[in-house]
């Protein structure tokens, strides 16, 4: 066990970067599926009366699903970058550790934006219910929820690229004289 830890958390950065990436699915999945889950169990209800509904309620109970990919997305951007693909890591443990802080961050955004958007996604069910022609307005409430998984995934993106790009340079932590 110490010369797996030594090896992959120590010389590389193998075992963070790998962490992270893990993170990130694990909490976008169980974000996506809870807020699945939360609006399908709204939108049963409406389609035992009104069946007719299936197609306009259908987007309003995947958009919770979104989450997840997000987080396949970042953990094979991590994958990508880290060399974990290629079978050659390249990283030191530093930025191995940034990764993991990274995906741990968007992982939990990604799971809280997901549950939020489920319960959007159950009002806006409920509006679709009572007014059928409203139902492209009440996407646009889940929606923007989805703005801050996207914002999410947009800046581990970038975090991922600034931290493993050639020749990244850490200043020393002394000050000039």
């Amino acid at each position: 066990m110490d010369e797996f830890i030594t090896t992959h958390f120590v010389k590389t950065g193998l075992g963070w970067a790998g962490t992270g990436a893990l993170l990130v699915v694990m909490f976008g999945g169980m974000g996506s599926a809870r807020g699945i889950r939360i609006a399908t169990a709204q939108a049963s209800g409406v389609l035992s009366e009104r069946p007719e509904l299936f197609g306009k309620l259908l987007i309003l109970m995947a958009l919770p699903g979104t989450q997840g990919f997000y987080g396949f997305i970042c953990a094979v951007t991590i994958a990508m970058k880290c060399g974990l693909i290629a079978g050659a890591v390249h990283i030191p443990p530093v930025i191995g550790m940034g990764i993991f802080f990274t995906g741990l961050s968007m992982g939990i955004v990604l799971w809280k934006s997901a549950v939020y958007q489920g319960e959007v996604s159950a009002a806006a069910i409920n509006w679709t219910a009572k007014k059928p022609e409203e139902s492209g307005r009440a996407i646009l409430l889940p929606a923007l929820v989805e703005t801050y998984a996207v914002l999410a995934l947009l800046m581990a993106i970038l975090m991922i690229m600034w931290l493993t790009q050639p020749g990244l340079v850490f200043l020393s932590s002394q000050a000039p004289k």
